[in-house]
């Protein structure tokens, strides 16, 4: 998937998202807001050249966080309905409650956590040093913005 594709298909998600909260359909609207958020995210990874969509780096995080928004989407419909005014409690929350927290807040951030502390094994010297040495040869021979042009005035030899 191009660039261009991911950000046409993230596009579509927030018009999407705008037509499911003009119907009222929230339902629905909670589904494709969860994909746009996870869209996103997958999208970081494109900040390389547009035919290099690799979401390698990120596919673990995406995939959890994909998988969480799911099950608590999910388990929040399943246990709540608008307009519901009698609850079902565990641990003292609200089942609904209790799903919203730990599905689309709590498993998040701690698989967050846990990416970040992985990283260094994950992006550690040797990978940092193989991306730069690949963005150097990149950019080698190519006429960037903000970078002041090299030019050959009389006398200089």
């Amino acid at each position: 998937m191009t660039r261009n594709a991911l950000m046409s298909a993230i596009g579509l998600l927030a018009l999407g998202a705008l037509v499911a909260t003009i119907l009222g359909t929230y339902r629905i609207l909670s589904y494709i807001a969860a994909l746009l958020i996870v869209g996103v995210v997958a999208s970081s990874s494109i900040e390389r050249g547009e035919s290099e969509f690799d979401i390698a780096p990120y596919g673990g995080l995406v995939a959890l966080l994909g998988g969480t928004f799911f099950v608590g989407l999910t388990a929040i419909w399943l246990l709540w309905t608008p307009g519901q005014t009698e609850y079902t409690y565990l641990f003292g929350i609200p089942k609904a409650t209790l799903a919203y927290l730990l599905f689309i807040w709590l498993v998040p951030l701690l698989g967050a956590i846990l990416y970040s502390l992985r990283f260094p094994a994950i992006g550690g010297d040797d990978i940092v040093d193989g991306i730069m040495q690949r963005a150097r040869s990149a950019q080698e021979g190519r006429r960037l913005p903000l970078v002041p042009q090299r030019t050959q005035r009389e006398g200089d030899d």
